[in-house]
């Protein structure tokens, strides 16, 4: 069964009763009562129309039967329709409400503690490479540095993160190890213990608590093990917004400094800036990060202060689920370089690469455009065209297993639909009487199809054909007397009456144009996304 991002079943009942997922048993009961009537068998005369309405119905009464239930609800929400023939077979053990709560509680406590128990690595690898010395003929590798943690929940309040550091430069090199514990006291309170050993040995202590629904306080105590000095450091963070967050750090010791941050993040950007100043020393520093799809980002970043002064621009792609690549170019006082980064879950490996410790302006601007031309010419004729083939190759084999599948599924609609079209047709000439809500056409299917054809209402093609549902018909059908339309979050589209999933295990979209008061809209949304219309924002 296809899953929802966050892990939660289709959902298909709730959109087959086009209800809410948090919908009472009052408006579960409504709601079957209004599809009962439509689909009742007795209303129709002719032999074809009483079977389809008999098989709609019958989808129906069982999706009323499952949610009316508290107990086969629930079973349902976490599971789906696997977990209740699951429960079924199970046997008479869980015939009783009481023993099948019992069984999803044990169930549910299983699987905190199989998160519990996980371990969590993180770390990361630096590799310093320096072309200048390399021509110079003192070796490419300039420095090496490497940090790695490892994290564990031991019980529902306790966590212990083990980690270390080491770094070589030339033929130096420095190291530590470090142990933290960490103890949520309640809520909205914790407290954590730390000691580090190695070149700057030291035990701390250091305690977190949310002072308000927005606001957290984050005070501490470290005293190093070399030389007896003890440092305080106080942190305040607010949220500002539902989107972006600042705070105030301010620290008392041998580097006493405060800093001033704010971070931001939004669906399609990020950005954070930062201004330090200390006895003898300042810094500022910002990022800006674009998000141009769900793959492929850009990066500005500039750093400036007493030691510093530079700019740093490029960009990253996602090259699988877990995987990501980015190259930067960065120019300043250090000189001219360019920095390599590939990050995969927890880890990372980055390989600042120093081009030029001086700047010369052709230098600087060829290191900058050569790689970017590259980058953009490799794109274009080879990766984008291997990597389309190889999703059109793996849609074509999904279609070829799944296609009887979809065949049924599409027949089924179709004679949904037939059923819904005469209430759907009286629905939309009362509309066109006052100007209210009009569907002119509704399209469901292949999000990559549909982005394609966003921008023209006149679609052709294999692909818009075997991946594309119209759903012109049950949305018509679906706008109430107030001349309003609304599909819930969080419940998968295919499973609305008169819907099919024409192209399985690829993700999907809904792209719907419609009028009201003589005005043209147009709307596309993400599959268990939310979808209310009228809208201003949909004009076109």
């Amino acid at each position: 069964m296809e899953e929802k991002a966050d892990g939660n079943p289709n959902r298909e009942l709730y959109a087959l009763l086009h209800i809410s997922p948090d919908a009472s048993t009052e408006e579960i009961r409504k709601a079957y009562r209004q599809w009962a009537q439509i689909y009742h068998p007795d209303k129709y005369q002719d032999s074809d129309m009483k079977d389809i309405a008999t098989k709609n119905f019958q989808r129906i009464c069982e999706a009323y039967e499952i949610l009316s239930d508290e107990n086969k609800r629930q079973i349902y929400d976490i599971y789906g329709m696997e977990g209740l023939i699951s429960g079924l077979e199970l046997g008479v053990k869980l015939n009783k409400a009481e023993e099948i709560k019992e069984e999803l509680e044990r169930l549910r406590r299983l699987r905190e503690q199989e998160k519990i128990s996980q371990i969590q690595p993180t770390g990361s690898i630096v590799a310093n490479l320096s072309l200048p010395d390399f021509l110079d003929g003192d070796g490419i590798m300039k420095g090496m540095a490497t940090t790695s943690e490892v994290q564990s929940q031991i019980s529902k309040r306790v966590a212990v993160a083990i980690g270390g550091n080491l770094a070589v430069t030339g033929k130096s090199g420095a190291g530590a190890a470090t142990a933290v514990v960490k103890h949520q006291i309640s809520s909205v309170a914790s407290i954590e213990f730390m000691a580090s050993a190695g070149l700057s040995s030291l035990i701390g202590v250091q305690t977190t608590r949310h002072i308000s629904p927005h606001s957290t306080a984050t005070a501490g105590l470290a005293m190093s093990l070399n030389d007896g000095s003890i440092n305080l450091s106080n942190t305040w963070t607010r949220q500002l917004s539902q989107s972006s967050n600042g705070n105030i750090q301010l620290l008392l010791g041998t580097e006493t400094s405060i800093t001033v941050g704010w971070q931001k993040k939004e669906e399609k950007m990020s950005a954070a800036g930062e201004i330090k100043l200390g006895t003898g020393f300042f810094g500022a520093s910002a990022y800006y990060t674009h998000r141009f799809s769900s793959k492929s980002h850009g990066r500005i970043a500039g750093r400036v202060g007493s030691n510093a002064l530079e700019l740093e621009i490029g960009g990253g792609r996602k090259i699988s689920n877990f995987s990501t690549i980015r190259m930067l170019y960065s120019i300043g006082i250090q000189g001219i370089s360019w920095k390599f980064e590939l990050h995969r879950g927890g880890q990372k490996l980055i390989v600042p690469v120093l081009l030029s410790s001086f700047i010369n302006p052709v230098f600087a601007a060829g290191a900058f455009i050569v790689p970017t031309s590259l980058y953009f010419v490799t794109k274009k004729y080879i990766a984008k065209p291997y990597y389309l083939r190889r999703e059109k190759q793996k849609a074509s084999e999904v279609m070829e297993k799944t296609s009887g599948q979809v065949q049924e599924a599409r027949a089924a609609a179709a004679k949904a639909q037939k059923l819904l079209e005469n209430v759907a047709n009286r629905k939309r000439n009362k509309q066109t009487e006052v100007g209210g809500l009009i569907i002119t056409k509704a399209l469901y299917g292949s999000a990559r199809v549909l982005k394609r054809q966003d921008n023209s209402e006149e679609s052709t093609g294999d692909d818009f054909d075997s991946q594309i549902i119209d759903v012109t018909i049950p949305l018509n059908f679906l706008v109430n007397e107030l001349g309003q339309l609304k599909l819930h979050d969080g419940v998968k589209k295919s499973g609305i009456m008169g819907f099919c999933d024409p192209c399985p295990g690829e993700p999907k979209k809904l792209l719907v144009w419609y009028t009201y008061n003589t005005q043209n809209f147009k709307v596309i949304v993400d599959d268990y996304e939310e979808l209310r219309i009228p809208q201003e924002a949909h004009r076109l």
